[in-house]
């Protein structure tokens, strides 16, 4: 089974997949770790971003996998677990342009359905229920208020000791919807046949709850 999870950043995508794949034995899919492969590899090969050929060339020769037998999922480059390296802040720094390039997005789309090959699966992101993968079993749209979003964000940051305005975070919010909403490739969109979820007034236990009973019912 593959469910898709699309929505705005801060309506809360990462943590309830996390908990659907601790909950019910799904894979949760880190498509964004297939697009910082390619830019960790372009980093160690040395290649200048305005070399898309190159590019291009890495990242349809590289070889990517997914272990999720343990606790935590082991990203594979080349047979090599690279979990840690693809978060460097040097791969963060440069992942958004070399995802931007349409051939590196068509091949990793590739990739990314052939690590769901066969498994359950649970994949968020912006482009998943249109895109990555439009015949997804369960498409949901996963939304919350952006005054809502900017407050989980800014408690975030609090906690992580980053100082900001609650204010400043709203802004970023609403520039980064639509920036997402205006991407030449992979815009953020809900899907026709997508269920919307708003988290605006619920917990995450409560989002997580009832995304378990749509699994349910489609069952």
């Amino acid at each position: 089974m593959i469910i898709a999870v699309d929505g705005p950043a801060g309506s809360g995508k990462g943590t309830v997949t996390k908990r659907i794949e601790k909950e019910l034995g799904f894979l949760n899919l880190d498509t964004g770790a297939t697009y910082r492969c390619v830019a960790l590899q372009v980093l160690r090969e040395n290649v200048s971003l305005k070399d898309e050929e190159e590019i291009i060339k890495i990242a349809n020769d590289i070889d990517i996998k997914i272990n999720n037998t343990g606790d935590k999922d082991i990203i594979l480059l080349n047979g090599e677990d690279v979990s840690k390296e693809i978060r460097t802040k040097e791969v963060t720094s440069i992942v958004s342009q070399v995802s931007s390039i349409i051939p590196v997005r068509e091949k990793m789309v590739e990739v990314q359905r052939k690590l769901a090959n066969g498994k359950n699966v649970i994949v968020e992101g912006r482009d998943i229920g249109t895109v990555v993968f439009p015949n997804a079993d369960i498409k949901i749209y996963l939304d919350a208020s952006e005054e809502i979003r900017a407050k989980r964000r800014y408690e975030e940051n609090k906690q992580n000791g980053i100082d900001t305005t609650y204010e400043e975070v709203l802004e970023n919010v609403k520039m980064r919807d639509y920036n997402d909403m205006h991407k030449k490739v992979g815009a953020l969109k809900k899907a026709d046949d997508a269920i919307v979820v708003d988290s605006t007034n619920l917990t995450i236990d409560q989002v997580v709850e009832k995304i378990k009973d749509i699994i349910k019912e489609h069952k």
